[in-house]
């Protein structure tokens, strides 16, 4: 039975406020796809093509979101062209609902020009908030270290548990730093899947892991240590989350990276791309249902280039 509302306790980890950039200067980034195996160099189209699709792709989901009551915020900031990965701006930041903004430090250098401070007065403007406090990790990129947000970590904000997947973009350090500062425990584990025959760690935990409210999908077979995956699970459970796995082909096809928003009515639905949603099964979509209203788009051309989907384009905003 699909939830036709959320209680207060439910919106301290979802919301209804999202932000959206646009894609003006999306293409293929060879320095993330380092360890961004999901991402594919360009070889058929042409790069007006790519922007041009990359465009339609993301105007179509910013319409249904916004004709399921979604409140967007959709911004082209400054010198947005120069960035090719700009469409995934919870990487760089993430805003909590104590009035604390954080920023993170990113892997690649052409990333962290995304980080403009202006947005956050726009978004005070706009949504008639105040930013109280700043949190700023991207120290660590000094040291080569690097925490890459809402891409690194999957928050529980309700039970203050970060759940994240160790790579060279999710170090352990800042993992421990970020739980200290903002108050979060931390679940951290190992998890791999097989590029070019050889295991790799997959680059960021929300293409195998989302975490709605009382619900979280999760490709328990790439994470190899049963040590880990106990204690992943024991969490969830502690937490009464129901597990909805999915398989590494179906992680593949983007379908861990998905999120849960609420729409009109205060009603939850759960946004993912079309590729993700194909690739699910009649029962994995039923379990899904009981917590919202499946919304899909295609974005074949961000995934296929930019190696991330539908929850790597919403920065969630709460306050």
């Amino acid at each position: 039975m699909l939830h036709s509302s959320i209680n207060k306790r439910l919106m301290s980890q979802i919301t209804n406020s999202i932000l959206m950039i646009k894609p003006t200067g999306f293409t293929y980034n060879g320095e993330t796809a380092e360890n961004n195996h999901f991402q594919n160099p360009i070889t058929t189209q042409t790069q007006q093509q790519i922007s041009e699709n990359a465009l339609r792709e993301f105007d179509n989901l910013v319409y249904k979101l916004d004709t399921k009551g979604v409140n967007l915020t959709v911004l082209d900031p400054k010198d947005n062209h120069l960035n090719p990965d700009a469409v995934f701006p919870n990487n760089w930041f993430s805003v909590h609902k104590d009035g604390t903004k954080v920023l993170y430090p990113m892997f690649a250098k052409s990333r962290r020009k995304e980080r403009d401070l202006e947005i956050f007065n726009l978004l005070e403007k706009n949504l008639n908030f105040k930013i109280k406090s700043t949190v700023d990790l991207t120290i660590y990129e000094q040291e080569n270290l690097y925490l890459e947000g809402t891409g690194s970590m999957i928050l529980d904000r309700e039970n203050k548990i970060a759940y994240a997947a160790l790579s060279e973009r999710t170090s352990k350090k800042i993992l421990v730093d970020f739980g200290q500062k903002m108050n979060y425990n931390i679940v951290h584990f190992n998890a791999l899947h097989t590029v070019n025959q050889i295991q790799s760690p997959i680059y960021h935990t929300n293409v195998m892991m989302c975490l709605g409210d009382c619900f979280s999908v999760i490709s328990l077979e790439t994470i190899y240590d049963q040590l880990d995956k106990v204690k992943v699970l024991n969490s969830l459970e502690e937490t009464n989350k129901e597990v909805i796995e999915i398989t590494a082909n179906q992680m593949n096809n983007f379908a861990g990276n998905m999120l849960q928003v609420i729409g009109a009515n205060n009603s939850p639905i759960i946004v993912m791309s079309h590729s993700a949603f194909e690739s699910l099964n009649k029962s994995q979509l039923k379990k899904l249902e009981k917590f919202g209203e499946i919304v899909f788009s295609d974005l074949s051309t961000i995934e296929n280039y930019g190696g991330g989907s539908a929850r790597c384009m919403m920065a969630e905003l709460f306050y």
